[in-house]
């Protein structure tokens, strides 16, 4: 089996394991350089360079500071390692970006210019729901059309339907998760809300919401205080979810809250994307 065959076997498996990593692909090479056309390296969220090989020190650097922000952003970006006279002929300088690419100087004696595609391969974004009400159930299945991996808890005495998820959790003991982009929201009606919000407080995510009035809220909030919970932790939880589109029936207020998670799924990513197109 080659390199190549293996680097290929390797993205599969990771892809399986909802595990993210970048995939640099080196696409052209000029004049004497140390990887050619076609190398492949997979680089793991935390930099290391767990297979493949795309040269040494002199496109090293750059592209695992690029591949740091692609993990980031979630965009793919070109890499073009070029000498200083060749960067100076273009009028770029080393870090510069011009139509897409992001140049770097190639301080090797070899002298070769490396363009190296950078491709950020993430895991489906996580949605954990807690709770059977029927904006849970729906929620769920809407939130699967959309990529997201769901995870939906709750007693299972309190399911009338089968979920569609692809995990269920009797309880609200969740456990051990899938390491993504993570959102909670809990949406229990009355059936057991203080144990699914405390369980939502433990699990780390980039967005907490509450399916539930601010009245209700305000008085759990008070209950879950004298008990121990922080308040500050209780305060980031957005209550009630889902952006204010008038929403009535429990399909409509589910479409309100995986608008709201889109909204702040993409907050990075606009941003990213704005900048880019001023320079």
């Amino acid at each position: 089996m080659t390199a190549h065959v293996e680097v290929l076997d390797l993205v599969a498996q990771m892809k399986a394991a909802e595990r993210a990593f970048v995939l640099a692909t080196v696409v052209r090479t000029v004049s004497v350089t140390a990887a050619k056309a076609g190398a492949k390296a997979i680089i793991a969220a935390d930099g290391s360079i767990v297979a493949g090989w795309i040269g040494g020190g002199c496109a090293k650097g750059a592209v695992l500071k690029a591949a740091r922000e692609a993990l980031a952003d979630g965009e793919p970006r070109m890499v073009s390692v070029q000498p200083e006279n060749l960067l100076a002929e273009l009028g770029v300088s080393a870090g510069e970006s011009r139509d897409g690419i992001r140049f770097a100087s190639n301080m090797c004696p070899s002298k070769g210019t490396m363009d190296i595609f950078v491709e950020p391969v993430l895991p489906h974004p996580s949605l954990v729901i807690l709770g059977a009400s029927p904006v849970a159930l729906s929620l769920a299945a809407q939130a699967r059309t959309l990529g997201y991996h769901v995870t939906l808890a709750a007693p299972a005495a309190d399911l009338t339907a089968q979920p569609d998820a692809d995990i269920v959790i009797d309880g609200y003991q969740l456990g051990e998760l899938n390491e993504a982009k993570r959102f909670v929201v809990v949406s229990t009606q009355g059936r057991g809300d203080e144990a699914a919000l405390r369980a939502a407080l433990a699990t780390r995510a980039d967005y907490h919401a509450f399916v539930g009035s601010r009245l209700k809220m305000a008085a759990l909030r008070a209950k879950l205080i004298a008990e121990g919970t922080s308040a500050v932790a209780i305060d980031d939880v957005k209550a009630p979810a889902g952006l204010d589109l008038g929403a009535i029936t429990p399909e409509e207020i589910a479409m309100s809250i995986l608008a709201e998670i889109t909204r702040e799924r993409r907050r990075g990513q606009r941003a990213a994307i704005q900048v880019a197109s001023r320079e």
